[in-house]
C-alpha cells in the first residue's frame, strides 16, 4: 500500500483541555483551509503560547513555517510537537528526520502510519488506482508469474495487503492467502471482498517474527510497495527468510533514487538504491531486480526497483 503520508491526512481532533483555545485552534485551520497561511500562523501561535502541551497546534504550526521556508523555526515547532505527544500520532518524527534532525524508527512510525491508513482506508483504492494510476500488484504478478512458470503457490503471504489490491492480482495462482496490515480499517476493507483465507492486523516484522515461532510458512511472501515505509530492508528480509519454505520465493516492490543508500522523500516515503537493496537480501539469492514504475505522483513517473528473491 502506498500513499503520500500527508497528502488528505486530517488534523487530528485534539484538545487543548480549554474550549476557547481549543476553538481558536479551529480557527486557525480555518484559515489555513482557506489558504491564509499567515492568519492561520498567528492564531496558532496564540495558541501555543496559551497551552504548550497542544501538540495539534504545535503540528499545524512547524507545517505552516515549513512552507513558508522558515526551517529553523519549523523544525523547533515539529519538536514542541514531538515532545507533547508520545506516540506522535502526526508524524513529528518522522518530518524531523526528513529536516535532518533526527531518526524516525519503525516503533516511533507506527501509530502515525496506523492513522494515516485507517484514515485513508475509505479512499484507498480510487487514490491509488484514479489519481496515482498505481499498478504495483500487477507488476509483481507478471515478474513472479515469468519466474515460476507454472507460478502456483500453496501458501502467499501478502505483507502490508491494504484493501486487498495485490490479493486479487495472485489470488487464482494461490491455494491458501494471509494478509497483514498495520491498519485495521485497511484490514476490514479487504475482509469485505472474501479474497483472503487469513487476515491479521499487526506490524510486519512482529508479524512475520510471530509466524515463524508458530513454524508457519509460506511458498511466496510479497510486498506490494509497503516497504516504502520501512528504512531496514535487511529488517524484513530477515524476518521473512524466517517464514519461507525451502526455495520459498520473495517478491516485492520499492521507490528508489540514483545515489546510494536510503533517502527520506518529501513524500514521507522512502526511497532505496539498488546497492542498499542487494545488500539488505543476505541469505537470501536474489534472482531478479529491475526498474520499474509502480505510480505517478503530480503526474510524473515515481522510479521505483522491482525484486524477486529466493530462500537459499
Amino acid at each position: 500500500m502506498s500513499l503520500d503520508a500527508r497528502s488528505g491526512v486530517q488534523p487530528l481532533s485534539m484538545s487543548s483541555g480549554d474550549l476557547l483555545v481549543d476553538r481558536r485552534y479551529r480557527w486557525a485551520l480555518e484559515y489555513l483551509a482557506g489558504g491564509d497561511r499567515a492568519a492561520a500562523a498567528d492564531i496558532l501561535q496564540q495558541v501555543v503560547a496559551a497551552a504548550p502541551a497542544f501538540a495539534a497546534a504545535w503540528f499545524a504550526l512547524a507545517e505552516i513555517r515549513e512552507a513558508q521556508g522558515e526551517r529553523g523555526g519549523a523544525v523547533a515547532a515539529f519538536r514542541a510537537a514531538r515532545d507533547a505527544d508520545p506516540h506522535d500520532l502526526h508524524g513529528a518524527r518522522l518530518r524531523l528526520a526528513r529536516l535532518g534532525e533526527g531518526e524516525a524508527t519503525p516503533e516511533l512510525m507506527q501509530a502515525h502510519v496506523r492513522r494515516v491508513f485507517d484514515q485513508h482506508a475509505p479512499h484507498f483504492e480510487e487514490s491509488l488506482l484514479q489519481h496515482l494510476e498505481y499498478r504495483g500488484p500487477q507488476l509483481l504478478a507478471a515478474a513472479v508469474g515469468a519466474a515460476t512458470r507454472p507460478g502456483r503457490f500453496a501458501s502467499m503471504l501478502d505483507l502490508g495487503c491494504g484493501t486487498g489490491l495485490a490479493g486479487a492480482a495472485f489470488r487464482a495462482s494461490v491455494d491458501r492467502l494471509t494478509g497483514v496490515d498495520i491498519s485495521a480499517a485497511m484490514i476490514e476493507a479487504a475482509r469485505c471482498k472474501g479474497l483472503y483465507d487469513r487476515l491479521e492486523t499487526g506490524e510486519l516484522v512482529e508479524f512475520l517474527a510471530a509466524e515463524a515461532a508458530a513454524q508457519r510458512q509460506y511458498d511466496l511472501v510479497i510486498a506490494a510497495d509497503v516497504l516504502v515505509y520501512v528504512e531496514s530492508l535487511g529488517a524484513v528480509a530477515d524476518a521473512v527468510r524466517g517464514v519461507l519454505t525451502p526455495r520459498g520465493l520473495f517478491a516485492f516492490t520499492v521507490e528508489t533514487h540514483a545515489g546510494e543508500g536510503v533517502l527520506l522523500r518529501e513524500s514521507l516515503r522512502y526511497a532505496h538504491g539498488a546497492a542498499c537493496v542487494r545488500a539488505a537480501m543476505t541469505g537470501l539469492d536474489l534472482v531478479h531486480l529491475a526498474e520499474v514504475v509502480t505510480r505517478t505522483e503530480r503526474g510524473q513517473p515515481v522510479p521505483g526497483l522491482l525484486a524477486i528473491a529466493y530462500a537459499c
